[in-house]
């Protein structure tokens, strides 16, 4: 759709000069290595994968871009339409967009999902330009998120369910608090509440996660003991299936990054098992932990080593 009048042009002019800085490019998977990895050598890059269709990417674009322009050199975006190259977003587990991945010293270290208003960009590059975590959380979403972080599932509930009291239909609440259950073994409850959010929000990331969350902790329920798992990958280091089993049952046990080793391991040594089946397990790993948690950060970081080797 075509802009038209003052204000349009206006628009325009932050992704213009951005772009005739060098500081906003376009990639592919053929100089995706040259404009993101190597570049981060230099300084943080961000690669944000999109879509033509997607609505919430439209309105991601302008501000990232605004804010590129603002950091005046200190970091560069880079934009990879996923449709025309699906490669890249698929080996990095990317199921969701817009997503952003901030890559620093030629590794992914930081990273979100969704179109995030203006102040939490800004307060993202300066974090990643500056080293500094800034300003403590301001609403309750963000101090449950960050409770839940912390390993205090009981106390992200709670405000969880001051979220839901004021809106029960509150998707990122949901989620949150059905992660909560996950997180002390109340399946059912974590079950039930995941089913209240509707059809129509289970492409939300936090659902997602959610959703991953509880699928995993189903699938290590079914799982041998650890220790006999253990025994299993000790005796035949390419029992891949055992080690597949191990990492599960170790992430059940919240063992995040022993599980992480156990996947890496594999893909290290037969990518092609299983049909990518270690990557995959991978990614949903990370679907559940969430773009943010130090053993997401890991196992990209990990997993891009061994796929951009």
């Amino acid at each position: 759709m075509a802009l038209e009048g003052k204000h349009s042009q206006e628009m325009l002019q932050p992704a213009q000069t951005a772009a005739a800085a060098g500081l906003v490019k376009e990639t592919t998977t053929q100089t995706f290595v040259k404009d993101v990895v190597e570049e981060s050598k230099r300084q943080p890059v961000l690669i944000d994968f999109w879509a033509p269709w997607c609505g919430p990417c439209k309105q991601l674009t302008p501000v990232l871009e605004k804010a590129v322009r603002a950091a005046k050199g200190k970091v560069k975006l880079v934009k990879m339409n996923i449709d025309e190259h699906p490669a890249i977003p698929g080996q990095m587990g990317i199921q969701s967009i817009p997503a952003v991945i901030a890559f620093v010293n030629g590794q992914p270290a930081d990273g979100f999902m969704g179109a995030l208003p203006e102040s939490q960009v800004v307060a993202f590059l300066e974090r990643l330009t500056k080293g500094q975590i800034g300003g403590e959380a301001k609403d309750l979403l963000a101090a449950a998120d960050a409770a839940l972080a912390d390993g205090d599932p009981a106390g992200a509930a709670d405000l969880y369910a001051q979220l839901l009291a004021e809106d029960n239909t509150n998707v990122q609440a949901l989620a949150g608090l059905t992660r909560c259950y996950v997180e002390t073994g109340a399946m059912e409850q974590a079950k039930q509440t995941l089913a209240l959010v509707p059809d129509s929000k289970h492409n939300d990331p936090s659902f997602v996660a959610a959703k991953a969350a509880v699928d995993l902790a189903e699938q290590a329920k079914s799982l041998g003991p650890i220790t006999e798992l253990e025994q299993k990958v000790a005796a035949n280091p390419l029992d891949h299936q055992a080690r597949f089993d191990l990492a599960l049952a170790l992430n059940g046990k919240g063992r995040r990054l022993d599980a992480l080793e156990q996947l890496i391991s594999i893909v290290k040594r037969d990518r092609k098992w299983n049909d990518d089946g270690a990557r995959k397990q991978l990614v949903q790993f990370f679907d559940a932990w969430g773009p943010t948690e130090e053993a997401t950060i890991e196992g990209r970081k990990r997993l891009s080593s061994i796929l951009f080797a």
